[in-house]
């Protein structure tokens, strides 16, 4: 939309607040909300905000950063009332002297796309989102006490939640986000929602407003939306599968040939592989996470692919519509920064097929089956994954220093936290018998 056309917008729709919203480096949404009457500062890119009071941006002597918003992603929130309305941008962020702030997490995916462009791809993505919805306690906190007890696809009245589920598919539709479907997951209380077909960066902004809506709505329905990975210990976690689709210039599927895998889709594969344990530290950002890749819990433990629909590989090939081939990453969980998760899997598919990497066998039988040696493994705890975010050039070099030291020291005192805390099962285990 052009400007003019915002701003009859906002006069028609009686627009009274508007939120400018951005990402900090560990995928929380933030924003500053401006009446309809500082729309045009705001539209002139001339809203300031302290950087130094976001964790991870501007040191605080040079802490004034500026919000740009986005034009493309306007939008009214719908649940909000009638009168009076809110809309939304979301923004990149730039410094006072114009250049663009490099720790902004959306930067590094515009750069990625724009990158993937000049080397002649064009990434689109189907995001499928897993999330928890549970209830509160009486003092108004989430509780793990669950009532619902349905399953992978049931419904009502098992599904205690289709209602709130359909309730957020709508209103996402009515902020111009297309569902390609919504069901409950395998655990309880677990639900999926799946976007439809998109470009890269629409992706990310889309899975932003998704958690945003899914929170606000299930707190209008009484309930508590989680995104953490994995909240019950013997059930499955929470995903972010992403169906992956590479075009050339022209519009042809560059996955495939005579509609067999192609060389360039073998070269995709072998750089999406060759980078996966460095940059699980960001599909797989907490302590938790790493609860959630263990074997027979619908999620990948080894570096593997298949070329079937094998679910129990970090990546396999699917056949959808009109049998079009597509990737499907399946490591990244629920509580990722969606725009760095989804840079670093441009970037690792564009060093796979500049360098023209060599593509390792498929694993097309279960991989839960049989402990099996020849295959790297994932991380399987935080501090692993460090390990190999910290010792990748690659990583470093595409996230830019900042945004990798910054990480990198946040997540190393979250290790740390996490080994000095006394936990449930310590004091159940060894309180009395000790």
């Amino acid at each position: 939309m052009t400007k003019e056309e915002i701003f009859a917008i906002v006069e028609e729709e009686d627009v009274e607040f508007i939120r400018l919203q951005f990402t900090d480096i560990f995928g929380t949404l933030k924003n500053i909300a401006i009446t309809a009457s500082q729309l045009e500062d705001a539209l002139e890119n001339k809203i300031l905000f302290d950087g130094s009071s976001v964790k991870g941006f501007a040191p605080i002597e040079d802490s004034d950063l500026y919000l740009h918003p986005d034009l493309s992603t306007f939008c009214i929130f719908p649940w909000r009332p009638q009168q009076g309305k809110v809309a939304r941008f979301i923004c990149d962020i730039y410094r006072a002297d114009g250049s663009i702030f490099g720790a902004d997490p959306r930067a590094v995916l515009l750069d990625a796309c724009k990158r993937a462009k000049d080397a002649g791809l064009n990434i689109f993505i189907e995001a499928e989102c897993e999330f928890f919805l549970l209830n509160t306690d009486d003092s108004g906190e989430i509780s793990l006490k669950v009532k619902e007890k349905a399953s992978y696809f049931d419904i009502g009245p098992l599904d205690m939640s289709e209602n709130i589920r359909r309730d957020i598919v709508l209103n996402l539709e009515d902020m111009g986000i297309n569902i390609k479907a919504s069901h409950h997951e395998i655990a309880k209380a677990q639900h999926e929602i799946d976007f439809t077909n998109q470009d890269a960066l629409s992706c990310a902004d889309a899975i932003q407003t998704f958690r945003m809506a899914v929170k606000t709505l299930a707190k209008r329905h009484g309930l508590s939306a989680s995104f953490m990975p994995k909240p019950f210990g013997n059930e499955n976690g929470s995903g972010m599968h992403f169906k992956i689709l590479i075009l050339d210039k022209d519009g042809n599927n560059l996955l495939e040939e005579d509609k067999k895998l192609s060389k360039k889709a073998g070269a995709a594969i072998a750089g999406i592989l060759h980078h996966a344990c460095a940059v699980s530290l960001i599909n797989n950002p907490l302590v938790n996470s790493y609860k959630r890749l263990k074997p027979g819990f619908d999620a990948p433990v080894y570096v593997s692919w298949s070329s079937n629909s094998n679910r129990s590989t970090l990546l396999r090939i699917t056949g959808e519509r009109n049998n079009q081939i597509r990737l499907e990453l399946r490591s990244p969980d629920s509580a990722t920064n969606p725009y760095l998760c989804i840079a670093m899997l441009v970037y690792s598919i564009l060093e796979g097929i500049e360098k023209n990497l060599a593509l390792e066998e498929a694993v097309n039988e279960n991989m839960y089956s049989n402990e099996i040696t020849n295959i790297r493994k994932l991380p399987s705890t935080l501090k692993e994954a460090i390990e190999e975010f910290k010792n990748s050039h690659f990583v470093k070099e595409k996230l830019g220093t900042h945004i990798f030291r910054e990480y990198l020291s946040a997540k190393e005192n979250e290790w740390d936290e996490f080994n000095n805390a006394i936990t449930d099962w310590e004091i159940k285990k060894y309180l009395e018998r000790y």
